[in-house]
């Protein structure tokens, strides 16, 4: 299948991608780097709905590559469509950045915008995806029939860093459809979703239920979460954020919970 994915990307020769830093889209520009060299280029669209860190993070992957990144401001905030939260959220914000994308990939010579879908994508609601296909952004990886363990398997062969990297998600899934999406609840969710990254809690997701925060974390973290101690800590800093309800999802995270 990496053969398969190798001739796919040959045949292409000169493509820029939809660069966020999470395993897919750092396996794709790898990938590419070492096929294409430097006919590719990794473009990050930087919003509202990105957190700092996860910017910080693409930033330090594209420069281990070696791949040439560019940053691409995208102010998902002005459209309506997007920050009225309906179940055609992603479907929207998807068009608004790849559109971006595709103009800045314009300017910089390049006809061919990929992006990092792989099959598992496919049997998810991924609203996302239709505005994809749509827009007819090339997903080499779903060419090559590439699951998400195909790709974590060949990542880790390849020595890259985001192997076994949780899955990442854009803030705004942190909030209830049909509930709006304010630069206040983003930056109230970002922040505590650091704190505990700062914890050493890693792939956790702090879901905002208006003055409720939902915190679901992987199964292996949740008896350490529980502790009286550091109950204490997580809530009194989510307070000060905002929040008047701290819960911990005894189910832990599960992707698209919020679908």
């Amino acid at each position: 299948m990496i053969s398969r994915l190798h001739a796919i990307l040959k045949n292409r020769k000169t493509f820029a991608i939809a660069f966020s830093g999470g395993v897919d889209s750092t396996f794709l520009a790898a990938a590419a780097k070492k096929v294409c060299g430097d006919e590719v280029v990794a473009l990050t669209a930087v919003s509202r709905f990105q957190s700092q860190y996860d910017l910080t993070m693409s930033l330090d992957i594209a420069e281990t590559i070696g791949i040439k990144q560019v940053l691409v401001e995208v102010d998902v905030m002005i459209d309506p469509t997007i920050v009225v939260n309906s179940i055609e959220r992603c479907y929207f914000c998807k068009q608004k950045l790849f559109e971006a994308l595709r103009i800045k990939a314009k300017e910089l010579g390049f006809d061919i915008l990929a992006h990092g879908a792989n099959m598992d994508d496919l049997n998810d609601y991924r609203p996302g995806l239709k505005a994809a296909e749509e827009m007819g952004i090339f997903s080499p990886l779903v060419e090559a029939q590439l699951t998400k363990s195909d790709i974590r398997i060949a990542s880790k062969a390849m020595g890259l860093c985001t192997w076994d990297m949780p899955s990442q998600s854009c803030l705004a899934t942190r909030i209830p459809y049909g509930e709006t999406i304010t630069v206040e609840k983003l930056n109230r969710i970002e922040c505590c979703e650091y704190f505990l990254i700062q914890l050493g809690f890693y792939g956790v997701r702090v879901r905002c239920h208006s003055n409720m925060a939902r915190i679901e974390c992987p199964n292996h973290f949740i008896s350490q979460m529980a502790q009286h101690d550091m109950c204490n800590k997580i809530t009194s800093f989510f307070t000060t954020q905002g929040f008047r309800f701290v819960a911990l999802d005894l189910a832990g995270y599960r992707s698209g919970n919020m679908n």
